[in-house]
């Protein structure tokens, strides 16, 4: 899964707002509309100005990782954390005025814009943010040693995509958790921080923060989440049921039992929240497979990692929007440097809130990433369609949205029919491909969503006190067993943090956006190839040349944030609520596929 600056490079634009305006707003008689406009009006201008800053402090610190970045990053980050608190309780004055809708709504977002509040005592907001700067920086330089051999994630990642030999998965696989092992002894001090902060600003703990930036009541998010997850739970079995059973069938039951959860290490993926990388052991049997490998399409065309971004870049423009501007070609991370350390993770940037956008990708030529440069160029055309919105609206709908518009182009990008439009495959293989083709998707689309979901239930857990940080591992295994039904190779540690193994725990990114994403892009995509006309299999759908989708797709874009997000998923869908029933109707017949090759097996893991 990606991630994006775009809430903390608000979040800092916002906390570094002059002090004078703060002063300003403290009058003694009940505020008027006319001050909550003129609060509202002065604090985007100052955060116009200074947002640019906060962007290239954090730009130069994700690629030239040193210890003066790093510095300089938790430094802009104490100041940012500090300011914002107090601009967010500003706004809260106004929560009574009568003001027009759209100073309600920049009212709204100002309340909103923080993940990690820190408390307004002396130091608090320079502690926070050191301590956010440690966890980011023991993820991102971290290396394993295995034989003797020095490795990064990306190594890894590279290795557990081919190798087949359990006892070396599970060695890398444990190499690497180790990594988080010294995150142990700050995580529960950012907790602290992190909800003295919130309580100040009136929430019960952070998680309630979080879940509050939905349109809707915190509790209420919640249930929508559940809500969701039980759209798609019994599919998510079927799939795990036949999962189980091919690699009990390639390993035997010593290693990965026919019954009960999933060897975690064995499904391809160091966190196993994809598992498209196992796909040549569930492939269906004496099947025609999809037809052609796209990894190998790649490299046959000679494709390198600017060629796999100018393909992205062309599927938008072929929807009508305008081409990327040429400083994104000078400004991009594309590749990996060899001179330095980096924040490797891909993200998508945008600098100045007007034109200066990037991506930030160690971007190797194959499959994986050749969807990712899709879905981070999402994010890029999302910002620049905004951009001529109030600097307030320059956003997602909402952050799943900005997830979500990226993997919506990506779902088309991956179908045969765009991959021949483009030249990668010469014919487009017949019906007997779908079944692959959709086991492979479900592999990585469906195989996620419980991980999408726990990876916040369990941070939910940690800011309500719910989980003290001595049982925070058994927290985390006991989410992971319950929701993906796997359990870890072997017993873990007493001082394990498997948790902060993930790129988005020690980066303090909420995870919700992931898991709201994969519901949101199947609505998008659906109501594409109904606008496209299109009458086939939902799976070999492509709308890539659609301008008149294009059109319906840029008007939700350039939406914003100014509106709530069923306001704008209703304009480019004409739904006005998240619905996983897109994803039963794309996965219908993988579904029937699966119920009858589980036929026999003891389904679960309970």
């Amino acid at each position: 899964m990606k991630t994006l600056l775009l809430t903390a490079c608000a979040v800092a634009a916002l906390a570094l707002a002059a002090p004078g305006l703060a002063a300003a707003q403290t009058p003694t008689a009940a505020p008027t509309p006319a001050e909550a406009k003129a609060f509202v009006d002065a604090a985007e201008a100052e955060l116009m100005r200074v947002g640019e800053y906060a962007a290239r402090v954090a730009w130069v610190q994700a690629t030239y990782i040193t210890d003066d970045t790093n510095w300089l990053n938790a430094k802009a980050g104490a100041e940012a954390n500090a300011l914002s608190v107090k601009y967010a309780k500003q706004a809260a004055r106004f929560d009574h005025t009568t003001v027009d809708p759209v100073t309600r709504r920049k009212l709204y977002l100002l309340k909103q814009a923080i993940v990690l509040p820190a408390p307004e005592r002396a130091g608090a907001a320079q502690a926070l943010a050191d301590i956010q700067a440690r966890l980011g920086t023991q993820y991102s330089t971290g290396k394993v040693v295995i034989d003797g051999e020095t490795l990064t994630l990306d190594d890894l990642d590279d290795r557990l995509r081919k190798e087949r030999d359990p006892a070396k998965i599970k060695a890398m696989w444990e190499a690497w958790h180790a990594v988080a092992k010294p995150m142990a002894a700050d995580y529960p001090k950012l907790v602290a921080l992190a909800n003295e902060g919130s309580a100040e600003l009136g929430y019960k703990d952070t998680g309630a923060l979080w879940r509050s930036w939905y349109d809707m009541e915190p509790d209420a998010f919640a249930a929508k989440t559940d809500k969701l997850w039980a759209q798609v739970e019994p599919f998510y079995k079927n799939l795990h049921c036949y999962v189980r059973a091919r690699l009990n069938a390639k390993y035997g039951d010593a290693v990965q039992p026919r019954t009960g959860p999933i060897r975690a290490d064995l499904l391809g993926n160091m966190w196993a929240q994809e598992w498209g990388n196992i796909y040549d052991i569930v492939a269906p049997p004496n099947s025609p497979g999809l037809g052609y490998d796209l990894t190998a399409a790649l490299e046959a065309k000679a494709y390198d990692p600017v060629k796999m971004v100018k393909t992205g870049e062309g599927f938008y423009t072929s929807l009508g929007l305008a081409p990327l501007p040429d400083t994104f070609w000078k400004r991009s991370m594309i590749t990996r440097p060899r001179d330095r350390e980096v924040v490797c993770h891909a993200s998508a940037w945008d600098v100045d809130n007007k034109d200066d956008v990037r991506i930030k990708m160690c971007t190797r030529v194959n499959a994986d990433d050749f969807f990712t440069v899709h879905h981070e160029l999402g994010h890029n055309f999302y910002q620049r369609a905004y951009a001529e919105q109030p600097y307030l609206f320059r956003g997602g709908a909402n952050d799943g949205f900005h997830e979500a518009i990226g993997d919506f182009v990506g779902l088309s990008a991956l179908t045969p029919t765009y991959l021949k439009q483009v030249g990668l495959i010469d014919q487009v293989p017949g019906p007997e491909a779908d079944i692959p083709y959709l086991l492979r998707m479900a592999m990585d689309k469906i195989a996620f969503l419980p991980f999408g979901l726990l990876v916040d239930k369990w941070r939910w857990q940690v800011f309500a006190g719910e989980v003290d940080p001595a049982h925070y591992n058994d927290a985390w295994w006991k989410l992971r067993t319950q929701y993906q039904g796997i359990v870890p190779p072997g017993s873990r540690p007493a001082d394990a943090f498997d948790p902060g193994a993930k790129f988005h725990i020690a980066d303090s990114t909420p995870y919700a956006r992931y898991f709201l994403a994969r519901v949101y892009q199947f609505q998008f995509y659906r109501a594409a190839c109904r606008q496209a006309g299109w009458t086939g299999p939902l799976n070999r759908c492509s709308v890539y040349g659609d301008k008149a989708v294009g059109a319906k797709f840029e008007a939700m874009l350039a939406l914003g944030q100014s509106k709530p997000w069923p306001e704008a998923l209703q304009t480019f869908t004409g739904e006005k609520d998240l619905d996983a029933s897109a994803i039963a109707d794309y996965f219908a017949p993988l579904n029937l596929w699966l119920t009858k090759q589980n036929k026999g097996q003891t389904c679960g893991w309970t």
